[in-house]
């Protein structure tokens, strides 16, 4: 509350002082906005422009923004304020130490209290750190950008959106009749229920509403809508975002709020919600309508208009404006002209646009000549699309605001009208699922054990993220989990199993009403299939009439009516609670039909389909071949053919062997992984064991798998004898992932989770899914997962406890000096790690790390492979590394030194390596700067009879020809070689002549040369056949990136038909015709094995 004071009297205080400058402040901003053109400079420019107060009110007006956007940076921030004195180096710590221990919201909350309690010059300090951290801070960058981009002071826009609700007398009188009825049409919630007898139950709205997450922004305007399949990975992809810090929270009482809007608007502001089906969007409208009626948010608005589209549909006639708010509210008859006078105090409310029947097209993109028609007079008849575009245009009533909701894939109609707020409803996170299912039950110990239940499926647990799933969920498990004594082992893990019960408690509730529920179902699934082939979700009453159905109470279980207009049955139309309810009656219609001999076709044909509107269909299907999915519904449907089930196994079966065959690419990847749901539904272990069981290669690299993914693959990896290799690179699921196939991972003997967003808090689950006594692991890749110092105690657990572990990739990580000292020095020294292979590239290491890695090279002789690209070891490191080298108890084979920053300073050490060690085989030093001094140093040690390097690259290292003389005299003496890089070196022409002219020697063995970029011209094609041709050992040959013509190519093909033991010669990249091209591609068969590659 002293804050508060704080800036109230401080409000006051700068009052005056602002009315004198700000119109030489407001001349200043024009000045800055017609002139800058760096954003940075602009925004800078802005903020030194403006005044103290009006600094205050822009902090004020983003207030509650910046305390979530500033999360990603209070480091930054604080650092400031404190270098400033602004802060005390006390309070700088308590804000930082908040920030470490993960608590960044309370981090960020503190710093901003603080800030405003200093006052205006800690103000400013705090917005002039905005502009150096917005590159790093994307929220920060977006306000700062909204700031640029509406050219206007927000105490200016504050003024317009003053509280307008005070009214007086008879207005206030029928104001307060208005908010007491929307309070009782909105105060009861209505909801499906099959626990009870009877279809509907009430419910209070506050007892059983919870929040949603939504943002305030819409992902993809044209998403389609198939939430069990897209939903799982759609929420991954947004989570990584939100990780990322890009995604805004909105609270549906800021939708209005002029800090979230894109656009500066001097007529009203129109916000619009996106949602998928079943997300909340009717029950959030009706929460906020409720809300404003019992005088909790949007005071500043005087009425408030709700209708739903599927209302508004039943209006087939012209009609005004006027007339339209006297059918749903009667008693504004005679005020409306009053109310018409201030239309900045209304607010529109308009809910399922995706479900209005009349066309809106703003643009008149269809050349539609009724949509030209304008609305600009409450009392003007016309069609009821013209009044809803016109409001939303502001022809009508400028000045009022308009809330729209719609499912995504109608988004695209609002494209041209100009929304300030665009915002999509994410659904149930966290916590908010639980919350869910304590308010849906009664009794909390059945919500408790529903939910972990729910918490222990992942497929149960993504679905659950939509309130519509969450009620499908409730309304099958609560049944099952309040009988006393049931069997645990048998509650439903499957999808499809889950609706079987669900479907099973409307045949146990409502199957008395109908003599022949088999029937009914049966016409009931073909409509449903002729809606999932369509894609259609709403049906007519001719629909009904088409599948000789009839509404009923029990056909009132399985769909839901909808009243469009008068209420006659002609105006009544008919929807599933959800899609994927429609989904499985469609695929239980094919279990009930007598005529079974198409299932087969109609199955075949259905997986064909490109788009996926038949994958969950299919999925159902597979999985009511499964008794345990069948049995429940067979009590009341009766037994399912015996042959339908055999085809619909053997069609399960057939699917998985041709995809296990076709693995390999995108396609066929994704394939496979659709059929694996398939076997998942079907819960059958023979099938299971007999086509995955032999499988020993699975890849999905580059797929975005959801948890479903990673639950259905766990489960196929169970029926696997072992996994040779596992490869998940780049599927970006994070720990998540990691624990739904925790139970299986040990089986695997190569194991690639490259790019996967593992982050430290993933290394543990992964760690511990892996000590197990059977675990196989051999090789596992954990490049590019964020992994840092914090995470190297858990990567000790499984170095030293994984017996069979002996390679392990942990390149691009953040693991620096720090984290690899621990690794090696309670690791790589115990006697119980067997590590062979260790990559540590891209690590962040420094000198400083070479000691203790020398040390490790001295005493583990088991470690034969080691990568230290990337990293900023320097001349220093490498002159530890080479004292460990030489010493007899090294037995490392190969070294990675690809860019650590070496000169020609160190040649003497490497020198010593190549000369000295006696077990390094393989050494690359690749783009560093040994330059030709180095490489002179370097030749002089390849002479030598103890050199027993194999392969050494010298790629990128600043050569020229200088140096080729005595580096090709080497090469001639020695007979170690085998693999030699020098590409991205200026050797020219003479220079590879020398070099190749060494090949030829009889001491020579080079079998792999490799010559990209290193400024070959056709003049020296006639010396390189020459030498090139008595190179008797010569395997493969790297000619890349060079600037040989057609000119060369009679000699090219002299020497790839004369050099007998070439097997590869690469050419690409060079400057042949098509025809040049094409004489070089004739020669590929002439020999076996060889490969010309252009």
């Amino acid at each position: 509350m002293r804050v508060q004071g704080r800036e109230e009297g401080e409000h006051k205080d700068l009052m005056t002082h602002h009315t004198n400058m700000s119109d030489a402040a407001n001349k200043k901003e024009d000045h800055i906005n017609e002139t800058d053109t760096d954003p940075s400079c602009t925004i800078t420019g802005l903020l030194a422009s403006w005044d103290d107060f009006k600094l205050f009110q822009l902090t004020k007006f983003y207030r509650e923004r910046l305390e979530p956007a500033m999360e990603g940076g209070v480091h930054g921030v604080s650092s400031m304020l404190t270098l400033e004195k602004l802060i005390s180096g006390l309070d700088h710590a308590k804000v930082c130490e908040l920030a470490e221990k993960g608590e960044r919201a309370e981090s960020s909350k503190l710093l901003l209290n603080l800030v405003m309690k200093k006052g205006s010059q800690a103000r400013r300090v705090m917005w002039e750190a905005f502009v150096k951290i917005r590159n790093a801070v994307p929220k920060i960058d977006k306000i700062l950008k909204e700031i640029l981009d509406h050219g206007f002071v927000p105490y200016d826009y504050i003024k317009v959106t003053v509280d307008s609700s005070s009214l007086t007398g008879k207005l206030k009188d029928i104001q307060q009749k208005h908010q007491d009825t929307l309070k009782v049409q909105t105060e009861k919630l209505l909801v499906n229920t099959m626990l009870k007898h009877g279809t509907v139950r009430t419910f209070h709205l506050l007892d059983r509403y919870v929040d949603l997450t939504i943002i305030s922004s819409v992902r993809d305007r044209m998403l389609v809508e198939h939430e069990l399949l897209a939903r799982g990975r759609d929420r991954e992809e947004w989570r990584e975002k939100s990780i990322q810090r890009e995604l805004e929270k909105i609270r549906p009482d800021q939708l209005f709020h002029s800090s979230f809007s894109h656009r500066k608007s001097q007529n009203g502001s129109l916000a619009a919600v996106a949602g998928v089906a079943g997300i909340g969007k009717t029950t959030m409208v009706q929460k906020i309508v409720h809300d404003w009626a019992t005088g909790k948010i949007y005071q500043n608005f005087q009425f408030v208009f709700f209708f739903k589209f599927r209302e508004l549909n039943a209006i087939n006639c012209t009609i005004n404006l006027s007339n339209l708010i006297v059918i749903f509210y009667p008693y504004l008859r005679n005020i409306l002209e009053n109310l018409w006078e201030n239309p900045e105090g209304l607010l529109f409310i308009f809910d399922g646009l995706d479900e209005f029947r009349d066309k809106i097209d703003f643009d008149n993109s269809q050349g539609d000549t009724e949509s030209l028609l304008e609305c600009t007079d409450p009392e003007f008849r016309c069609k009821m699309s013209t009044i809803v575009c016109s409001l939303i245009q502001h022809k009508l009533l400028p000045g009022c605001s308009v809330l729209v909701t719609t499912r995504p894939n109608f988004l695209h109609v609002l494209e041209m009208a100009e929304i300030n707020v665009w915002a999509e409803i994410l659904g149930f996170v966290g916590e908010e699922r639980k919350e869910y299912f304590n308010r849906f039950f009664e009794d909390e110990a059945l919500a408790e054990a529903v939910f972990k239940h729910v918490e222990e499926n992942e497929i149960m647990y993504t679905m659950s993220c939509n309130p519509s799933c969450c009620w499908i969920i409730g309304e099958a498990l609560g049944t099952f989990f309040s009988q006393k004594g049931k069997n645990h082992q048998q509650v439903p893990k499957s999808i499809t199993q889950l609706y079987s019960y669900y479907i099973y408690n409307i045949l146990k509730n409502h199957g008395r009403h109908v003599e022949n529920p088999r029937d009914v179902l049966l016409k009931v699934g073909k409509m449903a299939f002729a809606g999932v082939s369509e894609k259609n979700v709403v049906f007519q009453a001719g629909d009904l009439i088409q599948f000789q159905l009839q509404p009923s109470q029990f056909l009132s279980g399985f769909l839901m009516e909808l009243l469009e207009g008068e209420d006659s049955p002609r105006n009544m139309v008919y929807t599933f609670p959800h899609f994927t309810i429609q989904e499985f009656v469609a695929a239980l219609a094919q279990f009930l039909t007598p005529d079974y001999g198409e299932i087969l076709k109609l199955l075949n044909e259905a997986h064909g389909t490109a788009d996926g509107r038949f994958d969950v269909f299919l999925r159902f299907v597979a999985g009511l071949s499964s008794p345990g999915s069948a049995g429940p519904l067979e009590e009341f449907l009766g037994p399912f053919p015996d042959r339908t089930v055999c085809q619909v196994v053997d069609w399960v079966r057939e699917m998985v062997e041709r995809e296990i065959e076709n693995i390999g690419g995108d396609t066929g990847n994704r394939n496979l992984l659709n059929t694996l749901h398939y076997l998942f539904e079907s819960q059958n272990t023979e099938v299971a064991q007999a086509t995955v069981g032999p499988v020993e290669t699975l890849s999905f690299s580059y797929l975005q798998l959801s948890p479903n993914d990673c639950t259905v693959l766990n489960h196929a990896i169970s029926f696997c004898d072992t996994i040779k290799h596992l490869d998940l690179q780049s599927c970006a699921l994070q720990c998540d992932g990691i624990q739904r196939l925790g139970p299986t991972l040990h089986k695997c003997q190569n194991l690639g989770l490259v790019k996967y967003q593992l982050g430290d808090a993933g290394v543990k689950p992964l760690t511990e899914a892996l000590m197990k006594p059977d675990c196989k692991i051999q090789k596992m890749r954990l490049e590019n997962n964020s992994l840092t110092a914090s995470c190297a105690e858990d990567l000790v657990s499984a170095v030293t406890a994984i017996h069979s572990l002996t390679d392990l990739q942990l390149g691009y990580n953040k693991l620096g000096d720090a984290g690899v000292n621990k690794l090696l020095s309670d690791a790589l020294k115990n006697p119980q790690c067997n590590i062979q292979s260790l990559g540590l590239s891209f690590n962040g290491l420094t000198a400083s790390c070479a000691k203790d890695i020398a040390s490790v090279l001295t005493i583990k002789n088991s470690l034969k492979s080691l990568n230290l690209s990337s990293n900023e070891m320097g001349d220093s490191g490498l002159k530890w590394l080479s004292v460990a080298l030489r010493n007899p108890a090294s037995k490392l084979q190969k070294l990675g030194l690809w860019a650590v920053g070496l000169t020609a300073s160190c040649a003497k050490d490497l020198a010593s390596i190549l000369s000295e060690t006696h077990s390094l085989t393989e050494l690359d030093l690749g783009f560093n700067k040994l330059g030709d001094s180095g490489v002179e140093i370097l030749s002089e040690a390849l002479r030598k009879p103890n050199c027993k390097i194999e392969e050494l690259g010298l790629d990128h290292n600043d050569l020229t020809a200088s140096c080729t003389k005595v580096l090709g005299s080497a090469l001639s003496q020695n007979s170690s070689l085998k693999g030699l890089g020098l590409c991205f070196n200026d050797l020219q022409d003479s220079g590879v002549k020398q070099v190749a002219a060494a090949l030829s020697g009889p001491d020579c063995k080079i079998q792999s040369l490799r010559l990209k970029s290193v400024g070959l011209t056709d003049s020296s094609t006639d010396d390189l056949v020459a030498v090139l041709s008595n190179a008797t050992s010569l395997k493969e040959l790297d000619l890349r990136s060079n600037t040989f013509t057609d000119n060369s190519i009679i000699m090219l093909r002299r020497l790839i038909t004369a050099q007998k033991t070439l097997e590869q010669i690469q050419l690409a990249e060079n400057q042949f015709s098509s025809d040049g091209k094409t004489q070089l591609r004739a020669l590929q068969g002439i020999r076996p094995k060889l490969n010309v590659i252009i």
